[in-house]
């Protein structure tokens, strides 16, 4: 009975360290995805302003 119950517990705790594992690859991708869309929207917006800036320096 103890033994049972001591692989069933094994089991459950492989479990949550997997899904942990999951969730931190998650928000890893996430995160990186996040940075390289506000770096590239960053660099459209910077360029979109500097053509604006020099249409309105110019007569």
């Amino acid at each position: 009975m103890f033994s049972k119950l001591m692989v069933k517990w094994a089991t459950i705790k492989d479990e949550a360290g997997a899904s942990m594992v999951e969730y931190a690859l998650l928000v890893v991708l996430i995160a990186i995805v996040a940075i390289t869309a506000v770096t590239l929207a960053g660099n459209e917006v910077s360029n979109t302003f500097s053509e604006i800036g020099s249409e309105l320096s110019t007569p």
